[in-house]
């Protein structure tokens, strides 16, 4: 209701409109006008051929047209070119220039645009005009969502009259659609469907703005592929190169799924139980285009196709899944192309001649940013675009740059394939300045052999005359002294280990020669012992270098002596209780109190120990 409800304040506004504003431009009428609709995929394309004639006695040089705002703002691509009337395919290849313009008097809903006529039209002269429009996001998914086995029907709006501020003496539309199935479709007087297509005329003597709603409810299941942003990077390379680099965020822009996603249905019947989805992308690469590669954020993706000759290069793209109604993924494709196919010379300056839009086929895209990044040290940068576009300008920063690359950014709302355009890009480069990476990585490399060379053939070390280096000498002696004293103090301390055991065998099998031999001898070995340091002790005691580690050695040789004394002593009352046959209880308590002391004191000798390993 809401939509038929817009239909008739739209018929009987432009009636209002057609009744004030008939005379507006009497001049001229348009004798004849035939409006061709293509449906078939998700981009609306209307060619719309206008034989013009001048009727009145002013000589006019342009041609006023019109949109509907509501078409205006998805319009996309806009062109105007003479034709010569001897066919559809003798169409000029010169566009003529188009502005918008606001004339006095009109409606605010309508947006005009003026065309300049390659010459001025006198009393009783024609012209031939072919108007080429494309418009996105103009179907209308209806349903607005369906389930996974459903098919895709989408609702088109438009007029079966030709909008326009001049008399229409004869006027003819055909709408093709992409298959016979039609739900429902506007019927006016002369109106017909034959296989896929809707002829509506002809009409004969309209008036100024005359308009007739008519809707089209039809089945399409062509891939609605819409990039929501493309990011095209281009970078020039002087040593034979052009890299392109594009990353996609698309979404299918038909009819949302629901219901969820079924893999077995869609595996066993794809073409029945996934006839609104998408599975494969084309995109035609130009020829002679080279490693190319196709990713995302996961890593590689192998389910690409590419095949290719001298003439075209074609990558056909599969996503991780298929594509329903409002599913998103993000990808990106690059390849490069040889530079001599591309980098030409003019008047003193250099140009790139590259395509501006995506290689891909039928996409939606409704932001796209190129970015032509040119060498370092490139100067002097103007640009060439045959549309509008937003420019800016940024630097990227790569490998061995110093001052950075410039960077041409251009932008374009609301893209279509008609926008795969050739652009020139130019700039002064001095080929000077193709040396200067070269000569930063040999002077790099040679100041590292050089610095190499001075290192090893360098005397470093610290000059025997100094003072530093005799102190190191007298500081390495200290240790080395430091670790014979550590060495034979550990080694009088398992000449104690043996007394401790000795003692045990006396406890087990009492043979007291035995363990009067044991003592005997280990008081002949620690004596000898403690003539092997005494000379150390001495160094050490004299030594400037070994004034604060000193005190501890000493601390630690009377340390061990008095472990030793006490030692001997509990081994000879051992031995003597042992010969007055006492006890075993009577002997621990007569050693109980020495041997208390002999453990505190070797807890304190492995204290000492440590803090000499520190130092």
């Amino acid at each position: 209701m809401a939509l038929r409800s817009t239909h008739l304040f739209i018929f009987f506004f432009f009636i209002t409109i057609s009744l004030f504003f008939t005379s507006a431009f009497s001049n001229l009428i348009l004798s004849k006008v035939e409006r061709r609709i293509d449906l078939t995929s998700q981009i609306v394309r209307t060619i719309s051929t206008l034989k013009v004639e001048n009727e009145g006695p002013d000589m006019v040089s342009e041609v006023l047209l019109c949109f509907p705002d509501y078409q205006a703002q998805k319009l996309a691509f806009f062109l105007v070119s003479p034709n010569d009337g001897k066919g559809k395919s003798k169409s000029s290849t010169t566009s003529l220039p188009v502005q918008g313009v606001k004339p006095e008097g009109m409606p605010p809903s309508l947006t005009f645009y003026s065309v300049s006529l390659p010459k001025g039209l006198s009393k009783g002269e024609s012209i031939i005009l072919d108007v080429f429009a494309v418009f996105t996001h103009s179907l209308q998914p209806f349903p607005e969502q369906i389930t996974q086995a459903d098919i895709q029907l989408v609702l088109f709006q438009d007029s079966a009259y030709y909008l326009s501020p001049y008399e229409v003496k004869f006027q003819s539309l055909s709408v093709r659609l992409p298959s016979p199935r039609v739900e429902s479709y506007t019927k006016l007087q002369n109106t017909k469907l034959v296989d896929s297509e809707i002829k509506y005329g002809p009409y004969e003597n309209l008036p100024a703005f005359s308009y007739e709603v008519v809707v089209v409810h039809y089945e399409n299941n062509r891939p609605f592929a819409v990039a929501q942003e493309l990011v095209r990077e281009i970078e020039i390379s002087h040593w034979g190169n052009v890299q392109i680099t594009e990353h996609y965020n698309l979404v299918h822009g038909g009819a949302h799924n629901k219901g969820g996603f079924s893999r077995l249905d869609y595996q066993a019947r794809p073409h029945v139980r996934g006839v609104s989805s998408f599975r494969h992308l084309l995109a035609k690469l130009p020829p002679r285009a080279h490693s190319v590669y196709y990713r995302d954020e996961i890593g590689n993706i192998s389910t690409s196709h590419l095949r290719g000759d001298s003439r075209k290069t074609e990558l056909e793209l599969e996503p991780r899944y298929p594509m329903f109604g409002g599913w998103k993924t993000s990808f990106t494709i690059g390849y490069g192309l040889p530079l001599q196919e591309y980098l030409f010379e003019s008047e003193g300056k250099r140009f790139i001649n590259i395509s501006f839009g995506s290689p891909m086929q039928e996409l939606v895209i409704d932001n796209l940013i190129v970015k032509i990044v040119l060498p370092e040290g490139s100067s002097d940068v103007s640009v060439s675009v045959p549309f509008s576009v937003k420019q800016l300008e940024e630097v990227k920063y790569s490998h061995l740059d110093i001052a950075g690359r410039p960077v041409v950014v251009l932008e374009r709302k609301n893209a279509v394939p008609e926008h795969n355009m050739h652009f020139q890009v130019y700039y002064k480069f001095s080929g000077l300045s193709l040396l200067r990476e070269p000569l930063m990585l040999i002077s790099g490399f040679l100041f590292l052999f050089i610095t190499c060379i001075i290192y090893m053939h360098a005397d470093m070390s610290i000059s025997k005359s100094s003072a530093s280096y005799l102190a190191k000498l007298q500081w390495d002696e200290v240790q080395a002294t430091l670790q014979q004293v550590q060495n034979i103090i550990n080694r009088c301390l398992g000449v104690h280990d043996k007394l401790e055991t000795s003692l045990r065998d006396l406890s087990r099998t009492g043979d007291i020669q035995a363990c009067k031999a044991a003592r005997k001898a280990a008081d002949s070995y620690l004596k000898e012992l403690a003539k092997d340091l005494k000379p150390f002790l001495t160094f050490l005691q004299s030594c400037p270098q070994a004034a604060q580690i000193w005190p501890k050695v000493e601390e630690l040789v009377a340390k061990v002596k008095e472990i030793e004394e006490k030692l001997m002593m509990k081994h000879i009352m051992v031995v003597d209780s042992y010969e007055k046959k006492s006890g075993g209880r009577e002997i621990e308590n007569k050693v109980a109190a020495l041997q208390q002391k002999l453990t505190t004191l070797r807890h304190e000798v492995d204290d000492i120990l440590e803090v000499i390993d520190e130092i």
